[in-house]
């Protein structure tokens, strides 16, 4: 297919992705699901950089509505907010810093300027592509999309919340960012736009957001704590969090930028004497790629890192 003209994508799905032994992750469940959502509304087009081209098997009555645009992200999203603005539900995806890095000025104006709406639908997370390096690692995402008016961001953490959440965002015409993840929890958990309780007590409340809440739960299992569990966090979900308060003490474990989230924290609790602690991924370059799960231990989010930073924090 050429990238200059925009083709179509005509390609069958890869091995990978219709091997019934392999339980599908969020990207592989989005490919699959992308052909019957565009089945369902005759407004939505696909508009791909290249990633996810090779994935995606498109019957002819739908392949003219999926475009690859190759390695040019800021057309990308300029192109969504031009499609969005004839009545059509663009549909944009490539890795999160791609989509949101990369074209940060197209989202602000071609998107947000404009008061165009679109799905973005990410893959990488924070570092999903660890051997790749940091041209791919995604940690920023939410907190760029933080300095911009109107965005609803989901940050699902299993393969059902993502088709879920995804079927959701196609209806309307707001933006919506979709963050999809390679790790995820064992079972669904909530789709929101409220948050899950999962468990209460009384010394405080962890927020976990998306696929890492399982660990928070192992990583807590002992400790008087009320645990939250976010699939959606913009708009940030307030009511839930002080409803649900005891000692107003709160961490958040998030699988992108720490402290992303504080100041919605400290904006829910204002008027509360409170302290609240960000856990995520750590300003600091890391420079040796490793695997993602040496990156979770290296930032602190695997279990016991999790555990150490939550227990020191409520002693």
């Amino acid at each position: 297919m050429s990238a200059a003209t925009a083709a179509p994508v005509t390609t069958a799905a890869s091995a990978l992705l219709t091997d019934p032994q392999r339980p599908a992750d969020q990207r592989e469940r989005f490919y699959r699901l992308l052909p019957e959502l565009l089945a369902d509304d005759p407004r939505a087009v696909a508009l791909l950089a290249d990633i996810g081209a090779g994935y995606v098997d498109l019957p002819p009555s739908v392949a003219d509505r999926v475009l690859n645009l190759g390695i040019r992200e800021q057309l990308l999203v300029s192109a969504a907010g031009g499609l969005a603005l004839t009545g059509l539900r663009p549909i944009v995806h490539t890795f999160a810093p791609f989509l949101v890095e990369r074209p940060y000025e197209q989202l602000k104006l071609d998107l947000g300027h404009q008061d165009a709406g679109a799905v973005l639908v990410s893959a990488g997370a924070s570092y999903d592509m660890a051997g790749a390096g940091e041209t791919h690692f995604g940690s920023r995402d939410v907190g760029l999309l933080d300095t911009l008016d109107g965005w609803t961001v989901h940050v699902p953490g299993h393969a059902d919340e993502a088709e879920t959440l995804i079927r959701a965002a196609l209806p309307v015409d707001d933006r919506v960012y979709v963050r999809l993840s390679g790790a995820s929890n064992a079972r669904p958990l909530g789709t929101g736009p409220e948050m899950t309780v999962l468990r209460r007590g009384t010394r405080g409340t962890v927020v976990a957001v998306g696929p890492l809440a399982d660990r928070v739960l192992t990583a807590v299992a002992d400790l008087d704590v009320t645990v939250l569990y976010a699939a959606t966090v913009r708009p940030f979900d307030a009511h839930t969090l002080v409803a649900t308060l005891t000692e107003p003490d709160v961490v958040l474990v998030e699988p992108y930028l720490a402290g992303t989230s504080v100041p919605q924290v400290s904006d829910a609790l204002a008027g509360i004497r409170h302290r609240v602690l960000g856990l995520g991924v750590g300003r600091a370059e890391l420079r040796r790629y490793g695997t993602p799960a040496e990156h979770d231990r290296a930032h602190g989010l695997d279990v016991p890192g999790i555990r150490r930073s939550v227990a020191a924090f409520l002693s």
